[in-house]
């Protein structure tokens, strides 16, 4: 008998096995629309995005300024390394260039372990990042800014 064809004939005569036993994938766990399924970066995005939209409802100035998320702060050229690891940057607006807000999420991520915990740090670091471009204190920005 030649090895190279099948003992069974293929096609749609051939029955599926069922998993009797229910040990197989039966499918997602959840459908795409339901938050378990973002990944930690999609989720990170829709903390920043949610914060901002807040932002730009009491603050209007704030639409012509650019948004950002990056993993990690990338080194400054010329600067010297920083003590600590920021949250967040203010690049301001040159000629023909939007101001920009950067939020990093590697360090806010390691800072505030807790879902709940990251999206209110997200939003202070918004609120400081945008109190710094304004000119303002970050109490301005947000009355309850700081609170628990």
């Amino acid at each position: 008998m030649d090895s190279s064809t099948p003992s069974s004939p293929p096609g749609p005569g051939r029955r599926k096995h069922r998993d009797r036993h229910g040990r197989g994938m039966r499918g997602p766990l959840a459908p795409p629309q339901v938050p378990i399924s973002l990944t930690r970066s999609e989720l990170f995005d829709d903390y920043v995005r949610e914060s901002m939209e807040r932002l730009v409802r009491r603050w209007p100035q704030l639409e012509d300024v650019e948004f950002a998320v990056l993993e990690v702060p990338l080194p400054a050229k010329g600067e010297p390394e920083p003590d600590t690891v920021p949250l967040g940057r203010v690049v301001p607006g040159a000629a023909g260039r939007r101001s920009r807000i950067l939020v990093y999420r590697r360090p806010v991520e390691i800072r505030a372990k807790a879902k709940e915990d990251r999206a209110a740090l997200v939003h202070e670091v918004l609120i400081e990042q945008v109190a710094e471009l304004l000119g303002l204190s970050p109490d301005a920005i947000d009355p309850r800014y700081g609170e628990e």
